[in-house]
């Protein structure tokens, strides 16, 4: 059987990603080089709208990051296996100094880039995948744009609206400062061990201006107690906030949590701060 020049790259990018490949890191590596290309074009688009600061999580074996440092943007990658640091230096896709080797989850991202806004991007480790989403909300003044690859399943929870199954706590707080979209679906063929899981490629832009104006941390509470049992009525799962008074009345309080929009969540939240100053 003849092997075209393409296949044979195929095949070869298959056994040399195999072998680097560790499960306890998520690692799950691209090697459709289209849909690199794609990916990469994505960011670079989002770095010439806000910013020349990018943070690629995860860069693994440096498939996208060679894409990316093709451009001029101020590239810094956060790493956390050895292995795929010494592949990086090595085959020098990047320099030393825009390495950062540590858990992104435990990086200060104020200190990256002195404290500048930046574009964060990557293929996400699935299993901290939300984690990550989190960590840019608690620091969205520093983030005006995310582009990121997901388990499909994730990219829906932080995507979808009132009304749906996926509609999350995920999906309200993110949705509270940032406009999403799809871009990309991906098949677990196009990946290097194959996932279990479809993939997807989201964008986040945050929002110029972020509504409803409430009390951040008691917006959080709110939200989180009323997904703790999304089928539930509200007045049920926020009676710790919520024991007394007219508000109890409120047809809101008689609602499940995904027959509410985010400015739903907000006017309660306002509701609930009111009531508790009355107190």
């Amino acid at each position: 059987m003849a092997v075209t020049l393409g296949g044979l790259f195929f095949l070869l990018l298959l056994l040399y990603t195999m072998q680097f490949a560790k499960k306890k890191y998520g690692q799950h590596f691209l090697v459709n080089m289209n849909l690199v290309e794609q990916i990469a074009g994505y960011i670079i688009d989002a770095a010439g709208q806000y910013t020349k600061n990018v943070l690629e999580i995860g860069p693994g074996r440096g498939v996208l990051t060679k894409y990316l440092t093709q451009h001029d943007i101020n590239l810094k990658v956060v790493e956390i296996d050895e292995d795929m640091v010494e592949v990086l230096l090595s085959e020098s896709i990047v320099k030393p100094e825009q390495i950062i080797k540590a858990n992104i989850l435990k990086v200060n991202l104020r200190e990256i880039f002195d404290g500048e806004p930046f574009i964060l991007a990557g293929n996400f480790p699935y299993n901290i995948s939300s984690q990550i989403v989190i960590q840019m909300l608690y620091q969205y003044d520093l983030i005006p744009a995310m582009v990121g690859m997901f388990q499909r399943e994730m990219a829906d929870r932080v995507l979808e609206t009132e009304g749906t199954k996926s509609y999350s706590k995920l999906s309200v707080l993110t949705q509270a400062k940032y406009t999403g979209k799809r871009l990309i679906k991906i098949s677990p063929g196009s990946f290097n061990p194959p996932p279990k899981v479809h993939s997807a490629v989201i964008r986040l832009d945050r929002k110029k201006v972020i509504k409803p104006i409430f009390k951040e941390k008691l917006f959080k509470t709110v939200v989180g107690l009323a997904f703790s049992q999304r089928r539930k009525m509200m007045k049920n799962t926020l009676k710790s906030l919520i024991f007394e008074g007219e508000l109890l009345q409120d047809e809101m309080l008689t609602r499940r949590p995904e027959q509410m929009t985010i400015e739903d969540f907000g006017i309660l939240t306002n509701k609930i701060l009111l009531h508790k100053n009355e107190s």
